[in-house]
């Protein structure tokens, strides 16, 4: 943009409407400048102005002009048909783009150097420090979890440290910036805030050292009362109604309000957090928690739902708050519960009552724990069958509310997995391990801090075994829908993994899934100095997430292997026709088991308070109007649906490969 300075004549009109300068040389304007909306203006210091012709209609109709009037102004860029009213203190050292809409503000300032939020220290996890992630503007959750998890790589994390603290550098600056689009209004204090394009500010009490991370695709709404320090905030996200943050990174699209408070916490995508509290957690993707009476503290979560009182333990009252937990992908917590921490949840399992004996049941996913006479019963794989789990695996990706194309967190969805599905062999081996040492006529059995009733074991290793089963079923039915499949040897090519990696072991690194081999190998590539930027690292986790299903299947076919007793030289048609009525046997079987578990959902003990003052017939009709009927229920239909279709898939694919039989 072309400037100029202003004439004596313009200088005399300011002068006349109020405005004052300390230096009139040092403003500099639009060569198309018209003082006409620029009243009682106190400028110092450097001065940019634009030009302002446009007018804004706000809600209810009322139309404000852009312009400037009654604030004082200092070292800063003001953009084209903004409008800036009634700031009772000053705005210093900012520079405002086009556009914006200020109104009501008590005061805006950058105080000395900030660098807005980049490279602060939150203490996740451990209060008293050493899983220290320090924030910054592109911070995933990948990368978040491996600065926070990988202390065992000391050289690991100093190489991530210093790269941190480079862009830290790149993003210091003594002039703040309002991106083009900002609405500011009724607003109390913002000190050193960078605040992009499209966000909205809104009676607001405090913003201080943050960056507000909007755009154009997904504004950002910061609203009633809320009090940020140390801070950023990601596209997509609302932070609402009296929030309190302090040392906090705010995810793409997450949920904020209702009064909630966090302090040395992330929260990653689609988090909803509202009336209760976090300190020092690491929230994965779709960590949610509503009530008022539930703290999350010191533990890491992702896809976790937080019953009413949930509540933790990080420390045993000797040494302080040292203790911390994991809840791995796809946990619940029901109301009231408590877990002792250090403890480890396993995947997709539901937590019920209150455990003090510091379980690890990761090896044992989809499972329940449950408080009986101050135990931990644990109750394997029985959440497989458990309609709750299938509908949250439904919704997750349709509650994707990230508008942004440019995706921070690269999120798997899948609820069997080469994750999930190795703890399932694991815990089918400790299972059968516990029958082999304790005998099969236990009544009970215990493992590390739990109890499992005999009947128990049993059913949960019948449930593993229908879930591995579908999911390497699901494997190679997929792996061969393009296959014509007229020769052995001509499937036996389609089978071969496209790479060697994927193998072994995987990890679940809060929303990503991928091998360890290929998490390894971009630790030693940070370790050496060839990954050197944020952006870099970041892009090996978005190609690991594009590549997950080439992966997957290198390794489901080693499994295939294994599980069937098969070799990749000598499998026939009749090999795969007889796994794949393995897996229609299971997908069947295993719908069918969600099916009864809706079925509860209607059955008669839950009609009770309907049907509040007539008899027996009016609470059923009472009923099926509120709730519905079972047969009718959609998520009933899609489970019928499902058993068609998935049936009529595997009578398709034995077909065609009983062509080369």
């Amino acid at each position: 943009m072309e400037y100029r300075k202003l004439t004596e004549s313009e200088i005399v009109e300011l002068q006349n409407q109020g405005c004052v300068a300390s230096n009139w040389d040092s403003i500099s304007v639009h060569r198309q400048f018209n003082t006409a909306y620029i009243r009682h203006v106190n400028f110092s210091g450097d001065i940019k102005l634009g030009i302002y012709e446009k007018e804004f209609t706000l809600p209810g109709g009322i139309k404000k002009h852009s312009g400037i009037k009654n604030v004082t102004l200092h070292n800063c860029e003001i953009g084209n048909n903004t409008f800036i009213s009634d700031v009772n203190n000053y705005i210093a050292n900012y520079k405002i783009g086009d556009n914006v809409f200020i109104h009501n503000l008590e005061l805006m300032y950058v105080d000395h150097e900030s660098s807005f939020g980049n490279g602060i220290e939150v203490t996740v996890l451990n209060e008293t420090g050493g899983r220290e992630v320090i924030i910054h503007d592109k911070l995933s959750a990948s990368f978040a979890y491996i600065m926070s998890f990988y202390r065992h790589r000391p050289a690991l994390i100093h190489k991530m440290q210093e790269i941190v603290k480079l862009y830290t550098q790149q993003n210091t600056s003594n002039i703040g910036t309002v991106g083009n689009n900002v609405k500011i209004i009724n607003t109390g204090t913002i000190k050193n805030v960078r605040i992009r394009d499209y966000a909205t500010i809104e009676s607001t009490c405090h913003l201080e050292n943050g960056t507000i991370n909007s755009n154009e695709y997904d504004p950002v709404h910061i609203g009633y009362n809320v009090m940020a320090k140390d801070f950023i905030i990601s596209s997509g996200s609302h932070v609402e109604d009296g929030t309190m943050l302090t040392r906090c990174f705010i995810g793409q699209a997450c949920q904020l309000g209702h009064t909630y408070s966090a302090s040395d916490s992330l929260f990653f995508s689609n988090c909803q957090g509202e009336n209760g509290e976090a300190c020092a957690i690491f929230a994965g993707p779709y960590t949610v928690t509503h009530h008022k009476s539930t703290l999350l503290i010191s533990g890491m979560y992702s896809f976790m739902n937080a019953g009413s009182g949930s509540n933790q333990s990080n420390h045993m009252y000797k040494l302080g708050p040292i203790h911390q937990g994991v809840m791995e992908r796809g946990g619940k917590t029901a109301s009231d519960s408590y877990i002792l921490w250090p403890a480890k949840i396993g995947a997709f399992s539901l937590v019920m009552g209150r455990h003090y004996r510091n379980s690890d049941t990761s090896k044992m996913p989809f499972s329940y724990l449950i408080e009986h006479d101050d135990e931990t019963v644990l109750v394997p794989g029985v959440n497989l069958r458990s309609v709750g789990t299938i509908r949250d695996a439904q919704k997750f990706p349709k509650r994707d509310k990230r508008k942004d194309p440019h995706k921070m967190d690269q999120i798997n969805f899948n609820l069997l997995s080469p994750y999930t599905v190795q703890k399932m062999f694991q815990g089918i081996e400790v299972l059968n391990e516990l029958l082999s040492t304790c005998g099969e006529a236990s009544v009970h059995y215990t493992y590390r801090g739990c109890r499992i009733k005999g009947s128990s074991l049993r059913s949960g290793l019948k449930y593993y075994d229908i879930a591995i089963t579908k999911f390497l079923g699901n494997s190679i039915i997929s792996r061969l829908s393009n296959c014509p499949c007229t020769s052995d040897e001509e499937i036996r090519e389609y089978l071969k993994p496209d790479s060697s990696a994927g193998l072994d072991k995987w990890r679940d690194l809060a929303g990503l899934l991928a091998p360890s081999t290929e998490i390894d190998k971009l630790i030693e590539d940070i370790e050496s100095g060839r990954l050197t930027c944020i952006e870099d690292i970041n892009a090996v986790f978005e190609k690991l997430h594009k590549d997950y299903y080439s992966l997957e299947w290198t390794w489901a076919w080693d499994k295939i292997q294994e599980y069937f007793n098969l070799s990749p030289d000598t499998i026939t048609a009749k090999d795969i026709i007889t796994i794949v009525e393995k897996w229609k046997e299971a997908v069947v079987k295993l719908d069918w088991m969600i099916y009864e578990d809706a079925r509860k959902e209607f059955s008669l003990p839950t009609h009770t308070s309907f049907g509040m003052d007539g008899n027996k017939k009016d609470q059923k009709i009472d009923f099926e109007q509120v709730r519905g009927i079972f047969e009718k229920n959609a998520f009933v239909e899609a489970v019928l649906e499902h058993i068609k279709v998935k049936s009529k898939l595997g009578e398709d694919t034995i077909e065609r490969l009983s062509k080369c039989l």
